[in-house]
């Protein structure tokens, strides 16, 4: 976009292009933090509602109360911002934006579709999970600084259970990472492109089981019930934003739904085909951009329809896994912390380590034997298949 903008208006030389490109990416991805946030406040409530046997929202916005959320926003900003106090004004101020801010920047290597991301990093799967754990960094800072021991105790907490939960997530990502041979999230997508059994999460047994177990503890690093020890309102009144209130407090939830999109969009990309659907229609009639096109930044009206299908699709894949948090949510009762823990140490650290060991020793069947390579051909996208063939 940034090369676009300098040859058509400013020259191949002017910074200013690069400015230019690098707010309207901040901007599009401000629209799907805040707008993601707001939809998804709507459909928990909806979603709540009927697990309840009630109807939710119905009186703002019509008969479904689409502006229920707006409306909520709007006297958020209205409310009075309140420091207790006791507190430490400055941390205080600053935790939300720090919780926000890691939240958001996470979605700078999260690809939407083949080459629609802002910036096209050869580690995007460590950059994501690395800086999806600086969100606690907030929550701590919360607790500590509000002066509330109910706040302490939940943010103490949060950081046990975020830091536990970090060593799982990490062995579940890493199994798409040993067989696609990159944590390039592009090519990890682009590498399960044709029909749905080219997804990684039918590649073998031990796949799918990982998958699960990435999804209960993405689950839990986003402290989402079961796992909201940090909130808990039935023992610590609301946990690390007791004090909190106003736009501050809203801060901290678009960090919370900001981030159960990113994981169940980098779920979509490692396990579920990313932007692939499961029939590769534009393939088969031509649209989709090749790997030469999408490098060399090529624009072609049907490229760009198939891309723009794909982004479609991986939203779908995407909001239908936040469906799923939401729907777990009001399903299961919140764990004890000795049950968080237990969960994560006894139970989801073992299961991803013997897959990993099991999508190696897999994998290893594969490559020693010859009558293998032509089903693992399936797998790997034709540019792809001569790194295959030297490894």
């Amino acid at each position: 976009m940034a090369d676009f903008i300098n040859s058509q208006v400013f020259g191949h030389s002017h910074w200013l292009g690069y400015v230019i490109a690098a707010l309207i990416q901040c901007v599009l991805y401000l629209h799907v933090v805040a707008v993601g946030a707001l939809f998804f406040i709507w459909l928990e409530r909806k979603v709540s509602g009927r697990i309840q046997d009630r109807l939710g929202p119905t009186r703002v916005g019509g008969k479904f109360g689409w502006l229920q959320t707006l409306a909520d926003g709007i006297k958020l900003l209205a409310k009075e911002d309140v420091t207790p106090g006791t507190a430490d004004r400055l941390l205080f101020k600053a935790a939300p934006y720090v919780s926000f801010a890691a939240s958001f920047a996470a979605y700078l290597a999260l690809p939407f579709s083949n080459g629609w991301v802002g910036q096209n990093i050869n580690v995007a799967v460590f950059f994501i999970v690395a800086v999806m754990g600086l969100e606690v960094f907030g929550v701590i800072l919360a607790g500590y600084a509000s002066g509330s021991k109910w706040s302490l105790f939940g943010g103490m907490r949060e950081a046990a259970q975020v830091v536990s939960y970090e060593v799982p997530v990490g062995m579940c990502v890493m199994i798409p990472v040993l067989l696609c041979g990159t944590m390039n999230l592009v090519t990890i997508g682009e590498m399960q492109a044709g029909w749905f059994t080219n997804w990684l999460i039918f590649h073998d047994p031990f796949t799918l089981i990982v998958f699960f177990v990435y999804f209960t503890c993405a689950t839990a690093s986003v402290n989402r019930a079961p796992f909201d020890l940090a909130e808990a309102e039935s023992e610590l009144v609301a946990g690390f934003h007791t004090e909190y209130s106003g736009l501050r407090w809203s801060f901290f939830f678009m960090a919370e739904y900001g981030s159960m999109f990113t994981v169940s969009g980098l779920a979509a990309i490692l396990f579920l085909g990313g932007w692939n659907g499961p029939v590769p229609v534009f393939d088969i009639i031509g649209w989709s951009y090749t790997p030469d096109e999408v490098a060399a930044g090529t624009f072609r009206v049907t490229g760009y329809l198939a891309n723009l299908a794909g982004c479609g699709n991986f939203i779908f894949k995407a909001v239908m896994l936040v469906t799923v948090m939401i729907w777990v949510r009001w399903t299961l009762p919140r764990l004890r912390i000795d049950q968080v823990m237990t969960t994560c140490l006894k139970y989801c650290v073992p299961i991803a380590a013997g897959c990993f060991l099991g999508v190696v020793l897999w994998q290893y069947g594969f490559f020693v034997s010859d009558a293998a390579l032509p089903s693992l051909n399936n797998l790997v996208p034709n540019q792809h298949r001569g790194a295959v063939r030297e490894a």
